[in-house]
């Protein structure tokens, strides 16, 4: 452990074997997964909101750091318990704005590193801020740079270090990348995806305890009528163990989801996003999200995913933080389109680096940027990654860092990265 006051030199330890010049800002730093509540009655970051106001601090007053780059889920849409009015009969601007209020420290501190004029500071959607227009981020913080590009996604690739690139790593999820299933019920172009719902439920299952009750389950079984009933089978399978793992006192049949939100306005029970079965033909069916594994493949050429993945793989490895991490040699490094040799995404929360050789024997590094929520497991962690000095320079640098108590910083994993473009 050091602190927050020595870390500068710590890196500069780290990669004594490279050029880095004296007193010239060139770090990119990357944080995620903030999670920025309305209300701290549900919020998943509370306790640790001090912390991060302390690094942004620390972000503010380094004579190194040229950039602070979020990567995502700054502000949170979707952990809201499934009782409530998302936006209180008001609007979602006046949600971002109260999301502000309800942090403002935290706001404060992100506006005080823009108007300072000495870091950039960059911001990438995730999901639980994938409805937030680039106004009313601005609105919030304003002077901000925004890389977008699909509504609802965006990826950044600064221009001073075109190998790298920095997204939030939804775009391959099944279950959480932007979906237009639903735009004959809302009439709008919508895309809440299903882990929308699934967050609503969650939220009242961790808010109640997850009480310990029979969801009563409709049962599907796996039939012989083709392979998108198959598909529809294990998208059931996938959503049986979520409510099993997050079980709620309004079980499956109350309309106890209340939306009011990118063109929903009923309430709705768990079983409208659970597939059925018809007991006479055995054919699975769904009430929302209506050809959601027909349209997999067409969804992720419209959400601009390079590589596709097959619907199977999509909806059986939703859930695991290693199916992400596959996704960035699967979609960069071994793509022969891509120019990509740093990969930075979030989402998971699983912070970690992982390092993979191209044929030359050259390090690729992949990093999740983990998240500040208030957890148990590691948390607090932020990414740190320093360019080749000068286009004579190629060596450059990754390092995986934790924020801990006391204005503490650890050095999780690092890698020295040579032959890297300027």
């Amino acid at each position: 452990m050091t602190s927050k006051n020595s870390v500068e030199s710590d890196i500069n330890e780290d990669v004594k074997s490279i050029e880095v010049v004296e007193g010239e800002r060139s770090w990119i730093v990357c944080i995620s997964d903030l999670h920025l509540g309305a209300d701290d009655t549900y919020s998943e970051l509370t306790k640790n909101r001090d912390a991060l106001i302390d690094f942004l601090n620390w972000v503010r007053f380094s004579p190194n750091i040229k950039e602070l780059v979020i990567a995502g889920d700054l502000i949170d849409e979707w952990f809201v318990p499934m009782n409530l009015d998302t936006f209180k009969g008001k609007t979602q601007m006046d949600f971002v704005k109260n999301v502000a209020l309800n942090n403002k420290p935290v706001i404060d501190a992100f506006n005080d590193i823009i108007n300072d004029g000495q870091i950039r500071l960059t911001y990438v959607p995730g999901n639980h801020d994938i409805l937030i227009t680039a106004e009313e981020i601005e609105a919030i913080l304003p002077g901000i740079n925004q890389s977008r590009d699909v509504r609802g996604l965006g990826a950044y690739s600064p221009d001073y270090l075109p190998e790298l690139v920095i997204e939030h790593g939804h775009r391959y999820n099944f279950f959480c990348a932007p979906d237009h299933s639903n735009r004959t019920v809302t009439q709008t172009d919508s895309i809440l995806p299903t882990g929308y719902f699934f967050t609503r439920m969650a939220t009242s299952s961790v808010v109640q305890g997850r009480p310990k009750i029979d969801m009563n389950i409709p049962i599907v079984t796996e039939n012989e009528l083709g392979e998108e009933q198959y598909l529809y089978y294990l998208y059931y399978k996938a959503w049986e163990k979520l409510i099993n793992v997050f079980p709620v006192n309004e079980g499956i049949n109350e309309p106890a989801i209340h939306t009011g939100i990118d063109g929903f306005t009923n309430s709705y029970a768990i079983k409208d996003v659970l597939p059925y079965q018809d007991p006479e033909n055995n054919y699975i069916d769904v009430n929302l999200y209506k050809g959601i594994v027909e349209s997999w493949e067409e969804r992720q050429a419209n959400n601009l995913v390079p590589i596709l993945i097959p619907t199977e793989e999509a909806i059986l490895k939703a859930a695991l933080s290693s199916h992400l991490d596959d996704q960035s040699a699967n979609q960069f490094f071994v793509n022969p389109h891509s120019n990509k040799r740093i990969v930075i995404f979030g989402h998971t929360h699983d912070a970690r680096l992982i390092t993979s050789y191209n044929e030359n024997m050259d390090a690729n590094v992949y990093v999740n940027s983990g998240t500040w929520i208030d957890s148990k497991d590691l948390t607090m962690t932020f990414v740190v990654v320093i360019p080749p000095k000068d286009d004579k320079s190629n060596k450059g640098y990754v390092g995986l860092y934790q924020y801990a108590d006391e204005g503490k910083i650890s050095k999780l994993d690092s890698q020295i990265i040579n032959n890297l473009k300027n």
